[in-house]
């Protein structure tokens, strides 16, 4: 009898549903600490915040139980090594049922083959580099566990380059920084140049690594070759030393890049030479409909903050939460595969305070990357920097934003 006993709960074991738990057990990682820890944190606390509110409502309801998210934060610090580590530790849980984050393209590409190789699932923000999702394709990945939920580096360097165009500019300099982001950028860049017929001679192609903290060198090079605009691809306070540089030599032309340039370490480390420095934004920080305006406000009372370091980021982890739960429920189930199932063919609108997501991934296509990214043309706006804020650059913008989150 007791050999029968040992042998039944043996075999309960291994006949055992793979996901067991109380808890949706849900890793958020990203650079909470070191140059990009803006664009970390305020995704963490976006997504946090989310999180506390579904809690308090009790939880996600699977199969009649109420199931509160169980959070586990990784500070990757901005280092693709060490994000590589974080992705084979989390890749080892039995118990995962995803991941949210990654700033940094780099540590996309170093860390995110572990999560895939054990198919977990994991929504990408708001890292924007190209490769982070193009690597597949090209792998020519048959059944992809990782989605993204930023408005890739495609979208932004199409709104630069029209931007540029817009304003009559015939010549520009590229600058951008030496890390994966940065070089992806200024391909980007390149190709919607070429793709928008031409119209935008480039004099000049300059690099910065990260820490440096003058820009001279380059600066002269874009300002002797007689460029007009100054299109930058980077991340982190080396931004600032750009328009401080700019400003030193007196130089004029704008500064039109990606959207990190709405961080608050870039605004605030080049004050008032950040004034009009326009990038391409998923959100901006005002109220303009009610749902937005409690975002805001929640967001602010509870990190004891008056402005968002990074708010594209900080409503995109909220976002990005609200669809991953979501999946839950329509999967009715903790499971990361069923979970990623779900993703690709979400059947009910999520209401986030970017817009109101319908069906924002589908299944997965080699061929066609967006089949896994969330963000399009429409939901991207540009913004501009004015007196140390991100504010629409264009009113028909905000009108459009507005209608778009108040459905």
């Amino acid at each position: 009898m007791k050999k029968t006993l040992i042998t039944t709960l043996l075999l309960g074991m291994f006949i055992a549903p793979a996901f067991a738990a109380d808890s949706i057990k849900i890793a958020i990682t990203g650079p909470f600490s070191g140059g990009s820890a803006p664009m970390g944190t305020s995704m963490r606390d976006g997504a946090k915040l989310a999180i506390s509110e579904i809690n308090a409502a009790g939880g996600i309801n699977v199969a009649g139980k109420k199931m509160k998210i169980e959070i586990i934060e990784r500070d990757d610090e901005g280092k693709n090594e060490r994000g590589a580590l974080i992705a084979q530790e989390l890749a080892s849980m039995d118990d995962l049922s995803g991941v949210i984050g990654t700033v940094n393209t780099g540590i996309a590409l170093s860390g995110d083959k572990h999560l895939q190789e054990k198919g977990i699932t994991k929504i990408i923000t708001p890292a924007a580099g190209s490769a982070s999702m193009t690597q597949w394709s090209k792998a020519g990945v048959k059944d992809l566990s990782m989605f993204r939920f930023a408005a890739h580096d495609g979208i932004q360097a199409e709104m630069v380059v029209e931007e540029a165009i817009k304003q009559k500019f015939t010549k520009v300099a590229i600058v951008h920084d030496a890390t994966n982001y940065g070089v992806s950028g200024r391909d980007d860049l390149l190709d919607q140049i070429k793709k928008q017929g031409n119209k935008l001679q480039v004099v000049a192609t300059e690099k910065f690594n990260i820490g440096d903290k003058d820009m001279t060198a380059q600066l002269l090079s874009a300002k002797s070759a007689g460029a007009q605009a100054i299109l930058i691809w980077g991340i982190g306070p080396e931004l600032a030393a750009v328009s401080n540089g700019m400003a030193k030599l007196d130089m004029k032309a704008p500064l039109i890049g990606g959207w990190t340039l709405s961080m608050s370490n870039y605004i605030d480390n080049a004050g008032k030479n950040s004034n009009g420095t326009l990038m391409p934004q998923t959100f901006i920080e005002e109220a303009i409909t009610p749902k937005v305006k409690s975002f805001i406000q929640g967001y602010h009372k509870t990190y004891n903050v008056k402005r968002i370091p990074s708010p594209v980021s900080a409503a995109q982890g909220y976002d990005a939460v609200l669809i991953f739960a979501a999946a839950v429920k329509q999967a009715q189930s903790g499971d990361t595969g069923k979970i990623k199932d779900a993703l690709e063919d979400l059947k009910d609108p999520v209401k986030g305070v970017i817009t109101t997501w319908k069906r924002p991934f589908s299944k997965w296509d080699p061929a066609n990357v967006e089949t896994h990214e969330a963000f399009r043309r429409a939901d991207t706006v540009m913004g501009m920097v004015k007196d140390g804020q991100v504010v629409f650059a264009d009113p028909a913008d905000r009108k459009r934003m507005i209608q778009k989150t108040s459905k």
